[in-house]
């Protein structure tokens, strides 16, 4: 996707998610929140990095790697996302960021295509770009109010809206539902 044509379409959904907002709470499906829109720089992280991002990014922090702790992944504009997945019980609520968010504050290049996501336990799956920019794809650091620890799919998970989109109820994307997430690869 071209930088304009990205530009574009971020400018598009903050207006109409900022325009529908009060509809979309109604709904309890989608709750924005205000706060910085991206990171204000890349610096040193102040606490446990909790996520590395390598690849074809270019705002790193360490040598070509972005290192982050969770303020400053929480520095990005949150979103609540209400779904229900195949490893939990019932509709849950899921507070975070939208990858696409995160990937733009470091400078995703355009030759991105693919994302591989690494888990702590190293299980390691290839997620198309297109999945980031067409979905909103939460990297949740709660569930139901609570932040996710290590012990529970934390810190970081990666959450799709599947409950919003049909398509999104298919075995592939299960596949890409990353919990325990420490790393990211864009290629």
């Amino acid at each position: 996707m071209s930088k304009s044509r990205l530009f574009v379409f971020q400018a598009v959904n903050l207006v109409v998610g900022i325009l529908l907002c009060f509809s979309i709470q109604a709904k309890d499906n989608v709750i924005s929140v205000a706060a910085s829109p991206s990171l204000p720089s890349l610096e040193q992280p102040a606490g446990k990095v909790i996520l590395t991002v390598d690849g074809l990014i270019t705002q790193t922090n360490y040598n070509d790697q972005a290192h982050l702790d969770l303020a400053m992944i929480q520095a990005l504009t949150h979103l609540s996302i209400n779904t229900s997945t195949v490893v939990t019980d019932g509709i849950k609520r899921f507070d975070g960021v939208l990858v696409r968010d995160l990937f733009e504050s470091l400078g995703i290049s355009d030759q991105a295509q693919y994302i591989e996501a690494t888990a702590l336990n190293d299980y390691l799956v290839e997620i198309p770009l297109a999945d980031f920019y067409e979905n909103e794809v939460l990297l949740a650091t709660h569930m139901d109010g609570v932040q996710l620890k290590p012990t529970d799919k934390g810190p970081l998970w990666i959450v799709y809206p599947r409950d919003r989109h049909r398509k999104l109820q298919d075995i592939r994307y299960d596949y890409r539902w990353v919990w325990q997430l420490k790393h990211l690869h864009i290629r």
